[in-house]
């Protein structure tokens, strides 16, 4: 894991490409994140050689908060975030990868 995170393509919640960008190191202050209706900064922390976590802001409210993990062989990244939609209602989900693009 490197001492930078930089944020690009990726696809919305129907599915739709949208491009987002932001780039920061791992050292907790806000970084400006653009191309996100529902963030405008984001801050990551570096746990260990193995984990990071994060969180998302809209303004000064955390929407989403997460943490990813590289196995020690480095071949699966697991991504675990949790949120709150826009009825209030939390939710949690989970996403491994046994293969990153570009990676």
């Amino acid at each position: 894991m490197g001492d930078n995170v930089k944020v690009t393509d990726g696809t919305d919640a129907d599915c739709k490409p949208i491009h987002i960008e932001g780039t920061g190191k791992f050292d907790r202050p806000d970084y400006s994140v653009t191309g996100d209706p529902n963030t405008d900064t984001r801050s990551c922390r570096k746990v260990n050689d193995h984990t990071l976590t994060f969180s998302n802001k809209k303004g000064d409210k955390v929407t989403i908060s997460g943490r990813g993990v590289v196995s020690a062989d480095g071949k699966t990244r697991t991504v675990t975030l949790t949120g709150t939609d826009s009825t209030g209602k939390k939710n949690t989900s989970t996403a491994v990868y046994d293969k990153v693009v570009g990676a």
